[in-house]
């Protein structure tokens, strides 16, 4: 082991990083630490020896190099000259300056183009930035201009659309735009279905509304936000009820036989029944059972009030659905037509000002680029579809404009503007002058964001997956699976734990079970307790949440009023009261606010669980040692190599519920999860328990390293090592002891394999739990 200190310079920020580094560690090692410091994710990273310009790779003697090292992002360039160069470049040229600028008069706010008078308007006026409004976060819009191309690429994109539009003419099938025409207006018959309001009330019954409310409303508290505005609640709420439709629809691959409900294979397709025909079957799929040679129909269907009876189906069927609800909730909702055979949806988000996408299908919203990066299709037109009109929404779907419009060859460009805009004022010819101001000014913005969205750049840190439904041999023979088979990223944002509850709880089940110890109570007494309180919380749990109250039968307030006062403590930690003796029946309620009580309830349900299952296993409570423990670590920040969005997120393994869990989607031969103290503090940390997941054992932890920074990642000291660890079961938890007693104010986990590798891609934990003491910086 050689101990190095190099000076790492990162030429694209002019910045200068100082590393401590041991050489046995290895390159992946001094790479992470480079990207605590810079942010250039490992896989990005190419290191070079300034004193000659040779990259550190692995066969590089990390011993006997120069200390100066120029760190240089794989996609900047060759050296630090060509970074700096690439960065000067952004700046746009005349033409592209007139694509993202407009010029606005301050008196009225009109925009300033080429029909205007100059001569009458009023003599100040401003420079407003395409796509940033009054309401768009000037954050948000530096971040787009950052990723906007160099001159020399607008230029050759430019030039190829006007290649692509000149071969367009002599490869258009019909320039009256009658086959276009015919692909759409189908469409608005469907879509005015969504406004019939008898249909609605009926598909808002099969809704569990309070429910997801509820759960968007924890959510948000899981991010900090415990007094949500409306936009985020509705925002919340419409991520929810995708969750819950993604759950709730069924997915048809070849329809099971309604005999016996076995495989079936298709042998063709069937004259439709009237009574299909009523509800939009135009098609029908027949089957054969595979086992009894039952004969199956089935319809697809179109009618979205039929589609919520029978709840399955394909694109066209999930798609239809949803867009439907999503109408029933009062979204401003779309169908998205995709001339290459999909279909999705999207929803205008008040709360971001703009349209988002949603795949129903997928479970996936806001992921734009996920058929051209993910699935590799081929687009060509991608057409919005609602109530107030349709709108060509393909350059929100596409970063190959130019390959794009080659393929667009059904009808000219001109031609497909005038038909929709034709459409469109047919379907806004009722509305009032207001609405129809309200409309043109949001068109005009969308249009505005998508002419520059086409001309940014892709992210390559984020890796999209290819098709998740259907089976593999139709997506196969469809070309989407794409290049990998996970929703994946290689660059989670740090997201702060949101647990203060949970070690609370904890604490307060382990203060009941040390008096319990203390006082030799038998273990029958202890699981009959324990059986009280989990039905208590059970009830709780299931109770409305914004009215939760439970009345006590007597062997219950006994039993309160035995452990008191660990149960107020309890409770409290719950955001729960008990009112013992008052002049009517004992009962325990809310007490303050409702969305952490309903954040915390599961938490504790599934400690009371634990302990019973631990008791009922003559697994007895130790002091000090077993499960639930004080001095448990919360409130700090998570950055972790990946995560499988949206439902298994780094933080997942630090919010106590066993349902729960962080997902590296490519972790399994290697991943790995920072955990930063909270306030700047450090820690001295005596022991950490893991949990294993819900499923899939395969993609339990085996190997590890636990390692502590006290310089916020600047160096690292192993803390801990194991190997060959296996969970014998689901929600086993394993307590490791540390020997290696460190002061640190960064706790990095490096899971080096998984308990089967070779054909599982993936790396999952349920929990995590650090157990120490807290010191003041």
């Amino acid at each position: 082991m050689v101990a190095r200190r190099f000076v790492v310079r990162q030429a694209s920020a002019g910045e200068e990083h100082e590393v401590e580094y041991d050489t046995d560690d290895g390159l992946d090692v001094l790479r992470f630490q480079i990207f605590s410091l810079t942010s250039v994710p490992p896989d990005l990273q190419k290191i070079v020896v300034e004193a000659d310009g040779s990259v550190v790779d692995d066969g590089t003697g990390l011993e006997s190099i120069p200390d100066g090292l120029c760190l240089v992002s794989i996609d900047e360039g060759e050296d630090a000259d060509a970074a700096s160069a690439s960065a000067t470049a952004q700046e746009k040229s005349d033409e592209e300056l007139k694509r993202l600028i407009e010029i606005e008069v301050e008196a009225d706010g009109s925009v300033v183009d080429d029909v205007t008078d100059l001569k009458s308007i009023s003599e100040v006026t401003r420079l407003v930035p395409i796509g940033e409004g009054d309401d768009v976060d000037a954050a948000a819009a530096a971040a787009m201009r950052a990723q906007e191309k160099s001159d020399e690429e607008l230029t050759r994109m430019i030039q190829a659309e006007e290649e692509a539009l000149l071969l367009q003419k002599y490869s258009i099938q019909s320039d009256r735009g009658e086959v276009f025409r015919e692909r759409v207006e189908p469409y608005m018959r469907q879509v005015l279905k969504y406004e019939d309001s008898v249909h609605q009330e009926a598909a808002l019954k099969t809704v569990p509304v309070d429910e997801l409310k509820e759960k968007a409303l924890i959510s948000l508290a899981k991010e900090g936000t415990f007094s949500p505005s409306k936009n985020e609640e509705d925002h919340a709420f419409l991520l929810e009820l995708l969750f819950w439709f993604k759950q709730s629809f069924r997915w048809v691959n070849a329809a099971a036989c309604d005999i016996c409900d076995r495989e079936t294979s298709m042998i063709g397709m069937g004259n439709p029944l009237p009574a299909e025909i009523e509800f939009g079957a135009s098609r029908v799929e027949i089957y054969r059972c595979n086992h009894c040679s039952s004969i199956i129909r089935f319809p697809r269907y179109n009618d979205p009030h039929k589609l919520i009876q029978t709840r399955k189906g394909r694109c066209g069927e999930w798609a239809n659905c949803f867009t439907f609800y999503c109408r029933v909730f009062g979204y401003e909702a779309r169908l998205i037509l995709d001339f290459t055979d999909h279909v999705w949806t999207e929803c205008f988000s008040n709360l971001y000002g703009r349209w988002i996408h949603f795949d129903p299908c997928e479970g996936v919203y806001d992921n734009p680029l996920l058929y051209e990066k993910g699935w590799n299709k081929k687009l060509d037109y991608a057409i919005g579809i609602s109530k107030d009109g349709v709108h060509d929404v393909t350059k929100r779907y596409t970063r190959k404009w130019h390959e794009v419009l080659s393929r667009r060859t059904i009808t000219s460009e001109d031609t497909v503007s005038a038909i929709l805009m034709n459409i469109t004022t047919k379907c806004r010819s009722g509305l009032s002058s207001d609405e129809l101001l309200a409309l043109e000014n949001r068109d005009r913005k969308e249009s505005k964001e998508l002419s520059k969205a086409i001309y940014l750049e892709i992210n390559n840190s984020i890796s999209l997956p290819g098709r998740q439904s259907g089976s593999v041999e139709w997506r196969t023979a469809r070309s989407e699976l794409g290049q990998a088979d996970s929703l994946s990223c290689s660059s989670c944002p740090i997201r702060r734990c949101v647990d203060a509850h949970v070690s609370k709880i904890y604490d307060a089940l382990s203060a009941i079970l040390s008096c319990f110890c203390d006082n030799n109570i038998r273990n029958e007494r202890i699981i009959e307790v324990f059986v009280t309180l989990r039905s208590l919380m059970q009830n709780l749990k299931d109770a409305n949440f914004k009215s939760r109250r439970v009345t006590l039968d007597q062997k219950s307030q006994q039993i309160f009023e035995e452990i008191l006062p660990s149960a107020e403590r309890l409770l409290s930690a719950v955001s729960l009261k008990a009112d013992l003796h008052n002049d009517g029946d004992p009962s325990v309620a809310t007490d303050g606010n409702l969305i952490h009580t309903s954040l915390a309830l599961p938490v504790a349900l599934d400690a009371v669980d634990e302990i019973l299952s631990n008791y009922k296993s003559n697994i007895f409570y130790t002091k000090g040692h077993q499960f639930p423990r004080g001095n448990r670590l919360c409130s700090g920040s998570v950055l972790a190599s990946c995560e499988q969005l949206p439902i298994g997120i780094a933080t997942a393994a630090f919010d106590g519920i066993r349902l729960s869990k962080w997902e590296e989607p490519d972790g399994a031969k290697g991943c790995w999860l920072m955990y930063k103290v909270r306030d700047g503090q450090t820690c001295e940390l005596e022991s950490y328990d893991l949990m294993s997941a819900n499923d899939a054992p395969e993609r339990d932890p085996m190997d590890w390293v636990l390692e502590g920074s006290t310089g916020q990642g600047s160096t690292w000291n192993t803390i801990d090592a194991r190997s060959s660890v296996i969970f014998s079961s689901r929600f086993c938890r394993k307590s490791f002891t540390v020997d290696k007693r460190r002061k640190a104010n960064v706790l990095r986990f490096r899971f080096l394999r998984v308990r089967e590798s070779s054909a599982n891609p993936r790396f999952q934990i349920g929990s995590i739990d650090f157990y120490g003491k807290n010191h003041m910086a």
